[in-house]
C-alpha cells in the first residue's frame, strides 16, 4: 500500500494566539501513524482534533476531482484565534499492510 507522509504547518493566525503556536509550527504524520512534532516545541490538541479527521483521506491517491485533492487548509475550531493550517504531502511511502493497524 502507499501512503503520503503529511505535514501540518500553521499558515496563518489571524486573530490572537491563546494557545501559543506561531506561524510555521507544524507536526508530520508519517508511515501511516506516526505523528512527531519538532524537539521543544508543541501543538495545540484543539487545532490538532481539526486536522486529524482530514489526514487518513490525504494520506490516500484521492480521485483528480475530489475536492480534498486540490483543498488543502484546515482551520482550529477557536473563532478568536482564527488559525489556518495547510496539509501538505510530503513522501509517498510503501508500506506492508500486514505491519499496520
Amino acid at each position: 500500500m502507499d501512503l503520503w507522509d503529511l505535514r501540518v504547518t500553521v499558515e496563518s493566525i489571524e486573530g490572537r494566539s491563546v494557545c501559543g503556536l506561531s506561524v510555521g509550527d507544524y507536526f508530520d504524520l508519517t508511515r501511516s501513524s506516526h505523528l512527531t512534532i519538532p524537539p521543544g516545541r508543541h501543538f495545540c490538541i484543539f487545532a490538532l482534533a481539526a486536522a486529524l479527521p482530514l489526514l487518513p483521506a490525504k494520506q490516500r491517491a484521492l480521485a483528480e476531482d475530489d475536492w480534498l485533492e486540490t483543498e488543502a487548509l484546515v482551520c482550529c475550531p477557536d473563532p478568536g484565534e482564527r488559525l489556518v493550517m495547510r496539509i501538505e504531502r510530503l513522501d509517498l511511502v510503501h508500506l506492508d499492510a500486514q505491519e499496520l493497524t
